[in-house]
């Protein structure tokens, strides 16, 4: 690593690991934005995890901002990382689960996730279970019957992350189904907070809350913005999954450079 890219804070190496994979991505593309909206989510996820713990990227679309927060955090090596999206690889353009690439959950289908953890953490097979969510996501109905079982069953061990960005595949979240999040959450018994997806301090305080949990689930909705870090790219649904030309890359570098410390 050079020295400036060293000196670049975590939330900036991921998003430089991000741009990397999707360049070499080429023509295939990849869910540039999304990835870009939870980078911070991923981070503080996994910074707080313990031993039992489990990850589920429901948001399997966001899988690259996932993988980049695993790649610095040396969960994978980086010969494991630049395989994204290679013929074979570990790191498809969603989540796959395999015993080499530490992932335990297969994304894609949305609206799977949540009672997936539901399920894993009433078994007993987990310490606490992690699960993000796309605000987009919470329009499948599955979501909420996932949602009630969980505080029927009062599984304290469970905490959803919600990257809360406004913005889906159809357009605006408001235009779409315009719930409020937060009281829809509590009217179903969560123990729901609010805070800046992008601060992973602020991220890891809501963690440590919902920790302290023991008989009501818990769910964080973390307020972001799609294609954080690169203005081009940012509440821009264009982004959403593109292919990454090296003007665009070089544009999108020299800004994250700017905002996140890289001289």
């Amino acid at each position: 690593m050079s020295d400036g890219i060293s000196k670049m804070s975590a939330e900036g190496r991921i998003r430089k690991d991000i741009l990397d994979a999707a360049l070499s991505a080429g023509k295939t593309g990849a869910h540039i934005a999304p990835s870009l909206s939870l980078a911070e989510i991923c981070l503080a996820v996994l910074r707080k995890m313990k031993t039992g713990d489990r990850f589920v990227l429901s948001k399997g679309h966001g899988a690259l901002g996932y993988y980049a927060a695993m790649h610095q955090m040396g969960l994978v090596t980086d010969q494991q990382f630049a395989s994204f999206e290679e013929n074979g690889g570990d790191f498809p353009g969603q989540p796959s689960r395999s015993g080499k690439n530490g992932i335990s959950y297969s994304g894609g289908s949305l609206g799977m996730g949540l009672s997936y953890a539901v399920g894993r953490a009433y078994a007993g097979r987990e310490k606490r279970i992690f699960v993000v969510l796309g605000d987009g996501e919470l329009d499948e109905g599955s979501i909420w019957e996932a949602a009630g079982t969980a505080r029927r069953l009062g599984l304290g061990n469970v905490t959803a992350v919600v990257d809360h960005n406004g913005l889906q595949s159809d357009g605006k979240l408001e235009d779409v189904m315009g719930n409020d999040l937060t009281a829809l959450w509590r009217a179903y018994g969560w123990n729901a907070m609010e805070c800046d997806g992008h601060s992973v301090q602020e991220l890891e305080q809501c963690i440590e809350n919902a920790c302290s949990e023991s008989t009501r689930p818990s769910v964080i909705l973390a307020e972001t913005i799609k294609g954080k870090g690169v203005s081009f790219m940012e509440g821009n649904n264009e982004w959403h999954h593109h292919e990454l030309k090296q003007e665009e890359y070089e544009r999108a570098l020299a800004e994250i450079g700017e905002r996140y410390g890289l001289h």
